[in-house]
C-alpha cells in the first residue's frame, strides 16, 4: 500500500468510539501509537503514525473485522487514549492494561500471608495501578479521586464537576497494597490503621505539576481514601472567569478595592468559596500592599502574597494566627473560615482598625450569615460597623458544548425558577444529549451563580436593630438584590445550564 493512498486523520477525538477501546489493553495501543476509531459509516479505522510498525493481522483477529489504515500524528492519538480509555464504559477494564503474567503473580503474591505489605505495594504492577488511577481521573477533570472498600469490592469513584461517578470495580484483596502505595507517595505510616491521617504528594502529567491532597479515614471494613487533586492551570481563575453578571462583578469589584471592612463569601463546602477568594486576591494583589492569608489548608501559593498554614496541633489557630498577622503590618487580610467567635471577634478587630478582610461561612444565603455572627457572639452594632458585604455562591454545570441543543423548557419547572408574568419567549434553553466528551452526563464545566448583598446605611440600621434576616433579604430585594435562584435563571436564558442543574443547587434557599 502506498503511503499516498493512505488516509490522513487531522482530528482522530471526533471518531473515537470508546467500545472499540475496550479490545485492547492500554500498554499496547499506547506503545504501538495505535488508535482503533469508528467512521460515520461504521468503518473501523486503525489510525497509526507509522504504517511499518503495525500488525494488520493481529488488530483483525483482536476485533474479528475488516479494518482500514490511517495516518494520525503521535500526539493526537497518545491524547485519545489519555482522555478516553478507561471510558466508564470500559471501566472494569483497568486491570487489563497490566500485564497478564504479572498480574497472576501479584494476586499469587496478594494470596500468601506472608508477603510483606510494604514489598507488595512497591511492585510494578501496583504502582501502574495506583498510577492508572490518577491519571485517569486527571484526564477526566475529577476533582476528588475516592477510593472506597465494602464487604467484597473496592470501588473507585470519580468526582466530575461536583458529581461522583463510578469509575472502577477492583477485587477487594488489592486494598491493602493500593492504600499502602497512596501512603507511600504521601509520606504517611504504613503501619497506623486505626486512626485518620492526612498527606500530601505531586505528580507531572503533560508538563503540569498536580498536587494531591490525601485523606485516609477507617472505617468498618477498612480504610477510605480520598485524593483531592488540584491543578494550578484550572483553579486559578481570573475574577472575570468566575461567572459573574455585569452589575454583580461591578459591585464586588468595588468593595474589593475598599481599605477596610470585612467581606464574607457563604456556601457549603465545593461551592467555589476558595476560587473566588483567590481570583479576588489575585485581582487586587500588587507591590504597594501587603497581603497575608490564614489557610486552612493552602490550596495554591500565589506570587507576593503570604500564605500561613494553619495547624491547631502547635497552638496555630486561626484567632492565634490572626493576632499575630495584625502585628505583621498587613493591609489585607484573609482568613480562611471564621468557625468560632474569638475569630469573628479578631476579624471584626482587624477591620475597624483599618484593614481589609476576608473570610468565608457556612450558611445558605448571604442574610444568614448576619444571624451566624450574631448567634456566635457578636454584637450586632460591631457587624453593622465593620460588614461592607457578603456573598453567597454556588457552582452549576454548564451545558456540554459538542452535544447540547435546543430544546423546548419544562414547563412545571419553568414556573420553579420564573416569576408568573415574566416573558420567557427569549429563553435560548438548551440540554446536552450526552456525548464522550461529557461522558454521556450532558454538562461539561461549572460556573458560579452569585448572590451579593452590599451593606449600605438602611440594612446596617436593620443589623443593629436585630431585625431577622428574612427582612433583611426583603428589603435587599427592593434594592436591587438578585438571589442566586435569579442569577441562575440568566445563565438559563443565555443557555449555559439547565433548569434543573439551577434547581439542584439552590433547593434550599
Amino acid at each position: 500500500m502506498e503511503s499516498k493512498s493512505v488516509l490522513w486523520i487531522e482530528n482522530p477525538e471526533e471518531m473515537v468510539d470508546p467500545d472499540l477501546l475496550s479490545f485492547f489493553s492500554f500498554s499496547f495501543l499506547k506503545n504501538n501509537c495505535i488508535l482503533p476509531l469508528k467512521n460515520e459509516k461504521g468503518e473501523i479505522i486503525i489510525a497509526t503514525d507509522d504504517l511499518l510498525k503495525i500488525d494488520i493481522s493481529e488488530i483483525k483477529t483482536r476485533l474479528n473485522r475488516n479494518v482500514r489504515i490511517a495516518l494520525a500524528s503521535a500526539d493526537s492519538i497518545h491524547r485519545c487514549l489519555d482522555k478516553y480509555y478507561y471510558h466508564p464504559t470500559t471501566s472494569q477494564k483497568v486491570i487489563d492494561d497490566l500485564n497478564s503474567e504479572e498480574m497472576t503473580h501479584l494476586e499469587e503474591d496478594i494470596d500468601v500471608e506472608s508477603m510483606n505489605l510494604l514489598d507488595l505495594a512497591n511492585k510494578a504492577p501496583i504502582i501502574r495501578l495506583v498510577n492508572q488511577i490518577l491519571y485517569k481521573a486527571i484526564s477526566m477533570r475529577a476533582s476528588d479521586v475516592h477510593i472506597q472498600i465494602g464487604e467484597s469490592i473496592l470501588k473507585v469513584r470519580y468526582r466530575v464537576d461536583g458529581v461522583l461517578h463510578d469509575i472502577f470495580i477492583l477485587p477487594r484483596k488489592f486494598h491493602p497494597a493500593i492504600v499502602t502505595r497512596i501512603k507511600i507517595i504521601s509520606n504517611l505510616d504504613i503501619a497506623e490503621k486505626r486512626i485518620p491521617q492526612d498527606g500530601r504528594t505531586s505528580i507531572k502529567v503533560d508538563s503540569k505539576k498536580i498536587d494531591i491532597r490525601v485523606s485516609i479515614i477507617p472505617t468498618f471494613f477498612g480504610e477510605s481514601v480520598v485524593l483531592r487533586l488540584l491543578d494550578r492551570s484550572t483553579f486559578l481563575f481570573g475574577l472575570n472567569e468566575l461567572g459573574f453578571s455585569e452589575d454583580t462583578y461591578k459591585k464586588f469589584n468595588e468593595l474589593i478595592h475598599l481599605d477596610h471592612g470585612i467581606i464574607l463569601l457563604t456556601g457549603p463546602t465545593g461551592s467555589g468559596k476558595t476560587t473566588t477568594l483567590y481570583a479576588a486576591l489575585s485581582k487586587i494583589n500588587n507591590p504597594d500592599i501587603n497581603i497575608i492569608t490564614l489557610e486552612d489548608p493552602v490550596e495554591y501559593n500565589i506570587e507576593g502574597i503570604n500564605q500561613i498554614q494553619v495547624n491547631p496541633r502547635v497552638g496555630l489557630t486561626f484567632a492565634n494566627g490572626l493576632r499575630s498577622i495584625l502585628r505583621h503590618d498587613p493591609n489585607i487580610i484573609m482568613v480562611g473560615e471564621i468557625r468560632d467567635r474569638e475569630t469573628a471577634e479578631m476579624a471584626i478587630q482587624a477591620s475597624l482598625t483599618g484593614h481589609l478582610v476576608f473570610s468565608t461561612l457556612h450558611t445558605n444565603d448571604s442574610a444568614s450569615a448576619i444571624v451566624r455572627l450574631i448567634d456566635m457572639g457578636i454584637e450586632p452594632y460591631l457587624i453593622a460597623s465593620s460588614l461592607v458585604g457578603v456573598m453567597a455562591q454556588r457552582l452549576v454545570r454548564l451545558n456540554c458544548p459538542r452535544c447540547s441543543e435546543s430544546t423546548s423548557p419544562p414547563l412545571k419547572e419553568l414556573q420553579q425558577i420564573f416569576p408568573e408574568g415574566e416573558d420567557i419567549s427569549a429563553i435560548k434553553y438548551r440540554t446536552g444529549r450526552g456525548c464522550e466528551l461529557c461522558f454521556n452526563e450532558g454538562y461539561y464545566g461549572r460556573k458560579g451563580i452569585f448572590e451579593l448583598l452590599v451593606i449600605d446605611e438602611e440594612i446596617r440600621n436593620m443589623i443593629s436593630e436585630k431585625i431577622s434576616a428574612a427582612e433583611i433579604k426583603k428589603t435587599a430585594l427592593k434594592k436591587g438584590l438578585v438571589t442566586l435562584r435569579m442569577d441562575g435563571a440568566l445563565k438559563i436564558k443565555e443557555g449555559l445550564t439547565t433548569i434543573s442543574e439551577v434547581l439542584r443547587v439552590t433547593q434550599e434557599v
